[in-house]
C-alpha cells in the first residue's frame, strides 16, 4: 500500500471569522482558491488544502476533547516562528502554553531545536507554527 498525502481538510468556523482564517493562512504563504459566501478555499504550494466554511451548528470547539486537538504549520526558521509571533500580537491573538518557546524534549536531537507559538483562533481551534531543524 502507498500511503497518501493529506488532500484536504474542512474546518466549520463563524461566517464573521472566515476573513481571519483567509489573512493568516495568506501570511503563512497560502494561495486563496475562492471565496464565496460562507466558504473559503486556500491551497499550499504542495497542493494540499484547507477549507473553512459556515458552521452549521451553535456548539463550542474543545480541542481536549475527541478529535483534533491542533493543526500544525512548519515553519522554515526560527525566524519565520518570530515572524508570526508578531503578526499575532498586530491581530490581537494571544500566544498560548508559554510559547514562543524552544522545546527541547521534542527535538530529534542535541543539534536540533523545536522552536513553536501555539494560539486559538476565533472560533477556539488550536494552532501551532513550529520550526524543527538545526539550533
Amino acid at each position: 500500500m502507498q500511503f497518501a498525502p493529506i488532500g484536504h481538510i474542512q474546518f466549520n468556523v463563524r461566517d464573521e471569522n472566515l476573513p481571519f482564517y483567509r489573512d493568516l493562512l495568506t501570511f503563512l504563504g497560502w494561495g486563496l482558491i475562492g471565496e464565496w459566501p460562507g466558504m473559503i478555499g486556500l491551497g499550499s504550494v504542495e497542493g494540499q488544502s484547507l477549507w473553512f466554511g459556515s458552521q452549521v451548528k451553535a456548539v463550542a470547539n474543545d480541542y481536549d476533547g475527541p478529535g483534533m486537538n491542533h493543526l500544525a504549520f512548519a515553519a522554515a526558521s526560527i525566524a519565520d516562528v518570530d515572524e508570526a509571533v508578531a503578526w499575532l500580537r498586530a491581530h490581537d491573538v494571544a500566544a498560548l502554553f508559554d510559547t514562543p518557546r524552544h522545546r527541547p524534549e521534542f527535538a530529534r536531537d542535541e543539534q536540533s531545536t523545536y522552536y513553536q507559538v501555539m494560539f486559538e483562533t476565533p472560533d477556539r481551534i488550536l494552532i501551532e507554527i513550529v520550526y524543527i531543524g538545526p539550533k
